[in-house]
Order: structure tokens, then sequence, then C-alpha cells
């Protein structure tokens, strides 16, 4: 399987967070509009994670918070947010890197978002979480391939035309095929 050095599956991740980290940094300055509210999931045991040992040991893995009527002290940067929050009586601040967040729901607006890791390396994923793209040589398992509208298959070249292929392999299209005559 050819290897990814670009590591689109990390940049496409990290773009999903900046959605996150933008729609917060909104509500921080200005609220919550009209029913938004949010549902955020992370993982507590990432590094960077902030809790009162109580809360810790009640959340050993995840924790899921929800920012609608009762939070305070809203604050977001570019790699974490802090908030403060109510726990059965008890006032608590937590802090929360983006990259520790395993998803992200607006139910007033229908949206969610949902992370394959939080606060782990990619290559650690499960291989179902994976995006695998398939090579003329090695095809990925159908059912890793991406789902993709089918394409036309373009009209045969008749043998006076001379082959498609050139010698390194690839798929040309001639377009004198698709000209008026």
């Amino acid at each position: 399987m050819p290897l990814d050095l670009i590591r689109y599956d990390v940049l496409a991740q990290e773009a999903l967070r900046g959605v996150i980290r933008q729609v917060m940094a909104d509500a921080a300055k200005n609220g919550l509009p009209g029913e938004h509210h949010f549902l955020i999931t992370f993982d507590s045991t990432a590094a960077g994670v902030e809790l009162t040992p109580r809360t810790r040991a009640q959340y050993p893995k995840e924790m899921t918070i929800v920012l609608q009527h009762q939070f305070w002290d809203l604050v977001v940067n570019e790699v974490q947010f802090s908030v403060g929050l109510s726990f059965g009586c008890m006032v608590e601040t937590l802090v929360v890197p983006f990259a520790a967040i395993k998803s992200f729901a607006d139910p007033a607006a229908k949206f969610g978002l949902q992370f394959a890791e939080a606060a782990k390396d990619v290559d650690d994923a499960e291989p179902s979480k994976k995006i695998v793209v398939p090579t003329k040589d090695a095809p990925a398992p159908i059912a890793q391939q991406p789902t993709r509208p089918a394409l036309a298959a373009a009209p045969k070249a008749s043998p006076d035309e001379g082959p498609d292929k050139p010698d390194g392999g690839a798929d040309v299209v001639r377009l004198d095929r698709f000209r008026k005559k």
C-alpha cells in the first residue's frame, strides 16, 4: 500500500476541529444563539485535560458535557477551551484540548462530528477508521473504499486511432473522441 506522506487524514481531522474551535469562540464572544447547544465528548485521559480528582474518578475514560444554559467563563484559544460547569452542586472549571474531543454535536442544528481517535496518532486507529486509497496494483477491500458516483465509461478507440495507454500504463482519454466530426 502506498505511504501517505502528506497525511490527509490528519489534515482533515484538524480542519474539522477548527470548525469546533470557531463555533466555540463565537459562543464565548456572543453567547449561544437561539436554541443552539453543544454536546462535547472528550477523552478524559488525554494530555492537557484538566479535571478535579473527583470528576476524573467519576469519568476515568471519557466525559460528555453539555453547554446550554448553565455554563460560564468559556474561554477559547487555538489549542483548548476552558469552561465553568456545575456537577452535583459543585462548581468546576474544565480545560479540554481540541485534540481530546471525540465527538461534537449541536442538536438544534442537527449537526455533529465524530473523530476516529482523540489525542492519539492516527496510525494507531483501527484499519476500518482509516481511509484507504486503492491503487491499480493493490486495490483496497470493498468495505474500505470510499463511495463515489460511477463515472461513465469513455468509448473505446477504434483500432486505427492507436493505443490509449502509453508505456507507463496510465489511462489517457483522447479529446478527439468527444469532438463532433
